[in-house]
């Protein structure tokens, strides 16, 4: 497994679908997850700081949690099967830890909320990562190459053959 986090949350050019684009802490591979727009929003909203005047569905849920004396440990990007990203949310609560099962989506919003750490399979990654050659610093340049990127990729180019 290998530590990620969340560089940002773009469209793709041709379907205008949601993707939040995750980094290796330790280098320049990138995940694309294509998530939902109410998932997209949550996440952007938390990134940029944003107060809703209600509680969100993710922020309710943080708020459970923190009132069951529960902590989420870690989410867990664990696998892409039939185009369809895994999660899996670490909780811990009392001496032991639960694992549930998550749309990565929702997983990374509770993240975010939580200040909890991000993980990725090294499987995934070395499947569905997309790595630059130099040593990323500007923002701006990997977002256009993202973009770049996104004129040419379709969903479907992430299906593993059996």
């Amino acid at each position: 497994m290998q530590e990620m986090v969340i560089y940002g949350v773009s469209f793709d050019m041709v379907g205008k679908q949601p993707i939040v684009l995750l980094k290796t802490s330790n280098g320049n591979k990138f995940l694309p997850i294509w998530i939902g727009h109410a998932e997209a929003a949550a996440i952007l909203m938390k990134l940029q700081g944003a107060d809703t005047p209600r509680p969100m569905t993710h922020d309710l849920l943080s708020e459970m949690l923190a009132g069951l004396n529960a902590e989420i440990a870690r989410i867990t990007v664990t696998e892409l099967r039939e185009n369809t990203f895994y999660a899996l949310i670490t909780l811990k609560a009392a001496a032991s830890e639960i694992e549930i099962d998550s749309r990565p989506s929702d997983a990374l919003a509770l993240a975010v909320r939580s200040d909890a750490p991000i993980f990725a399979a090294d499987k995934v990654i070395e499947e569905n990562g997309i790595e630059f050659e130099h040593e990323v610093e500007d923002q701006d340049e990997v977002v256009e190459k993202f973009k770049e990127f996104l004129d040419e990729v379709s969903p479907d180019d992430f299906l593993t053959e059996s």
